[in-house]
């Protein structure tokens, strides 16, 4: 089977080609199947996409993805995989220390049959005056549509854990701002929201914590004038991190093409 059916069957099943709710109301997450590796260790990494930690692993398609990289301190490696791979990447630790792996999608984009679904979107995503500039531009309350890119990231630890996360280079991204599997955690672990390479400050930071019995709980923070949040760091438990950023295309008439575009960033991690 060709590339266009795999890509048309895995993310047109989970994201409801053209779906306003399937798709946005959904977090894209890469899920470590180990958070802690020995060194030398394979590390076995999965794209997720869906609500509140739980999620569909999706394959590994190459005309989806635009970057896909493991950075172990100023080494950066590409993550070689093959269509239809999933998880979608096996690969053996590079080196000892903290590991970043960093993934960002193709674009894609969705359709709005319903005003409510965009409406639920950006009051949910703090996305402000979005609501009251649709209406001034305009536009129409379905038939509209909104262009997005997804930008994860996941912090493993191999061997010592040694070393610290830092900007990547995406358009939008969280950084922790200190090492998760050896740090002092006691105040908390301060995340950083960066947009555009700078401080995204009064930014909504939603975080989602799974315990180790499953149970997934999730907050809301605020970032600071530095673009920072201090999230509670709680021993065993997994961490997703999502911030998304809304913005007006420069386009008001919905007929000719997508009036919208929203990025979205993700982080995971685990406290051991």
């Amino acid at each position: 089977m060709g590339r266009s059916f795999w890509h048309g069957m895995a993310w047109g099943l989970v994201l409801g080609v053209g779906s306003a709710a399937s798709a946005l109301a959904h977090e894209f997450w890469l899920l470590p199947e180990d958070f802690t590796v020995e060194p030398g260790a394979q590390m076995v990494v999965e794209l997720r996409n869906g609500e509140k930690m739980n999620g569909i692993n999706l394959p590994y398609l190459p005309g989806s993805v635009t970057r896909f990289e493991v950075v172990a301190g100023d080494t950066v490696l590409p993550v070689i995989s093959r269509l239809g791979d999933s998880p979608a990447m096996t690969m053996k630790a590079p080196a000892e220390g903290l590991i970043v792996v960093v993934h960002q999608t193709a674009g894609s984009t969705v359709i709005y049959s319903e005003f409510a679904a965009f409406q639920s979107f950006v009051t949910h995503k703090a996305a402000a005056g979005a609501l009251e500039a649709h209406s001034a531009r305009g536009l129409p309350d379905k038939g509209f549509s909104e262009t997005y890119r997804r930008y994860a990231k996941t912090l493993i630890a191999v061997g010592d854990s040694a070393g610290q996360d830092r900007d990547m280079g995406l358009r939008i991204e969280i950084v922790a701002l200190a090492n998760p599997y050896t740090d002092d955690l006691t105040a908390g672990l301060p995340l950083q929201v960066r947009l555009d390479g700078a401080p995204r400050a009064g930014a909504q930071l939603e975080v989602f914590a799974k315990a180790p019995d499953g149970t997934v709980t999730e907050a809301l923070y605020t970032t600071d004038a530095a673009g920072v949040a201090m999230v509670p760091a709680v021993r065993g438990f997994t961490y997703l991190a999502d911030n998304v950023d809304i913005y007006a295309l420069p386009n008001d008439d919905a007929a000719a093409g997508p009036v919208w575009h929203s990025d979205w960033a993700s982080l995971t991690y685990m406290v051991p």
